[in-house]
């Protein structure tokens, strides 16, 4: 008979067993460049982690709050932080295979575009008019905006800044950024955490890491989903409506489906029709996963109040479609 001495031994040496498992279980890290997060007891891997570590860490993004797993509706790897979606794009050509995904816009904050008479006639450090949808992004919200990403981080306005849950706030493509005037300078501006508000609307779920290990990265990358595009639709704009006779210029490109959904890997070039000639560029880079690609060059000598016109083309496989652009050297 076993005697209760021994007995209780045991017990201790199961239990000693079982801490030293747990602890061990808690704090291994997957092989490879990985950091792991207590708050949420997650880990964030590359090629997450170098974004995440680079692109504006716990004020851009917080926590993790899913494991990396591969969504079956967007067909991408995914990991989804309290503010963002981070997207693996592995077709896409460097540094454009991490994206954020659009979180405000899927969540269906769209607004009606600015009227005619709110729209100001030249864009400066106080006010910026974005024509491709049709906003206007001005003075704290501005600066945040340029500071901290530009269109990468953020993407596009969706609003103009409005009143909302008692704060003044603005929708981007992929951030609701609120406006915090009682801090003091330098948090004054926070971002929803519009990845936990996606993850519970959406029933995300099957991804949180309670004890467990997160899921890596494949040594090969996902296919690519079935090409489903049958029509392009192109808009184009300027950087700068007015410009002087010289100096620089930058055309942005914007890509939709039949669907309205962006397009990616698209090809891009342009002709600048100058009253001395047509200056021809091909963009550096195809467009992002947002659908879009922008391109610098040097103006060329023209004339002041001479219209310039930009033809943008763009090809997708078979497909192809223009869009034009303009802007006015003046001084």
């Amino acid at each position: 008979m076993i005697s209760k001495r021994y007995l209780s031994l045991i017990v201790v040496m199961m239990a000693a067993v079982v801490c030293s498992s747990v602890s061990a279980a808690r704090s291994q890290a997957p092989a490879g460049d990985c950091q792991y997060f207590p708050e949420t007891n997650l880990f964030v891997c590359s090629p997450f982690l170098e974004f995440y570590q680079t692109r504006g860490g716990l004020e851009i993004f917080g926590h993790p709050i899913t494991t990396a797993f591969d969504d079956p509706v967007l067909v991408l790897r995914v990991q989804y932080f309290q503010k963002a979606r981070m997207e693996w794009h592995p077709y896409n050509p460097p540094p454009y295979q991490v994206q954020l995904g659009l979180l405000a816009q899927e969540l269906g904050h769209i607004y009606p575009p600015a009227p005619a008479d709110k729209i100001p006639p030249f864009n400066n450090n106080l006010r910026h008019y974005f024509p491709e949808t049709g906003h206007i992004v001005e003075y704290a919200f501005l600066d945040y905006f340029r500071q901290k990403g530009g269109l990468d981080i953020f993407g596009y306005p969706l609003s103009e800044f409005m009143f909302e849950d008692g704060r003044i706030v603005q929708y981007f493509q992929r951030v609701r950024m609120e406006w915090y005037p009682e801090n003091p300078p330098g948090s004054q501006m926070h971002l929803t955490p519009l990845g936990e508000v996606y993850v519970e609307l959406k029933g995300v779920s099957g991804h949180r890491n309670e004890n467990n290990i997160v899921e890596l990265f494949g040594e090969t990358p996902m296919p690519p989903p079935q090409p489903v595009v049958t029509k392009l639709n192109v808009s184009a704009s300027v950087r700068y409506v007015i410009t002087g006779q010289d100096g620089g210029q930058t055309v942005f490109v914007y890509v939709t489906d039949q669907l309205e959904e962006p397009v990616a890997g698209a090809v891009v070039s342009m002709d600048i029709d100058y009253p001395s000639g047509v200056a021809s560029y091909n963009f550096e880079q195809p467009t992002d996963g947002s659908g879009f690609a922008g391109h610098y060059f040097d103006i060329l000598p023209a004339a002041a109040g001479q219209k310039v016109v930009i033809t943008a083309r763009v090809t997708y496989g078979d497909l192809m479609e223009t869009a034009q652009t303009f802007f006015l050297p003046w001084w």
